[in-house]
């Protein structure tokens, strides 16, 4: 259950041949790790309002959502990069907040990004689209299930967690991947040429994340 893991994986929910054009459409440098700022593409856009993946943000959450922000994760044999275990605590911002809790800021591409506390990442749910299988050597998603509860900010209790158990997330092509940002992830570099590209959407309950604070669309 997403409640209690933090993740859930839904399999053939776009088709191959779509996933296919969007690679065509947005993957067209294999050195480049990824692309940032993706609602403002209009397939893109589309895609995170599509009935299919709402049907699964129903399924987790009980009500719509709307999305905020979307960006490509690609990575190939010519742009193999690993990521070291995390949480996502940054949002994009249409001003930086000046409130407890709330900082440090960013700015990336002239959007700026700010940590935010554990009240509001809880509220945000991730999709992860897979444009490509994710398997055991393309370097898949790894996560800690049950890590999504707070942002830890405590370094002893950060690395405490990283010493459980965790789970390779293989989703074939075309499948999603659905995950609380609050939730502690990593990816190791690819063993193989096999590319591993996704489309990461997040999505919010209003664009006013907390009093006085609203997202931005990036």
């Amino acid at each position: 259950m997403f409640s209690e893991s933090g993740f859930e994986i839904f399999e053939d929910v776009l088709t191959e041949a779509e996933c296919d054009s969007f690679i065509e459409q947005l993957c067209k440098d294999e050195c480049c790790a990824g692309r940032r700022h993706l609602m403002n593409d209009r397939r893109v856009n589309e895609l995170a309002r599509d009935a299919r993946l709402n049907s699964i943000i129903g399924r987790i959450n009980g009500e719509p959502l709307i999305p905020f922000k979307a960006t490509l994760f690609q990575k190939t044999g010519k742009a193999n990069w690993l990521v070291s275990w995390h949480q996502d605590t940054a949002l994009p911002v249409q001003s930086a907040p000046d409130t407890e809790g709330w900082g440090p800021a960013t700015e990336k591409e002239g959007i700026k990004f700010v940590h935010a506390p554990t009240a509001a990442l809880e509220k945000v749910i991730a999709l992860r689209i897979h444009l490509d299988a994710s398997t055991e050597l393309n370097g898949p998603l790894r996560v800690i299930p049950g890590s999504h509860q707070k942002r830890i900010s405590d370094d002893a209790e950060f690395l405490r967690w990283t010493q459980r158990r965790s789970v390779e997330c293989h989703v074939a092509k075309g499948g999603v991947l659905a995950m609380s940002p609050l939730l502690i992830h990593a990816s190791s570099k690819s063993k193989s040429e096999a590319q591993r590209r996704v489309i990461h959407i997040e999505y919010a309950p209003d664009l006013e994340i907390a009093a006085g604070i609203k997202l931005a669309f990036a």
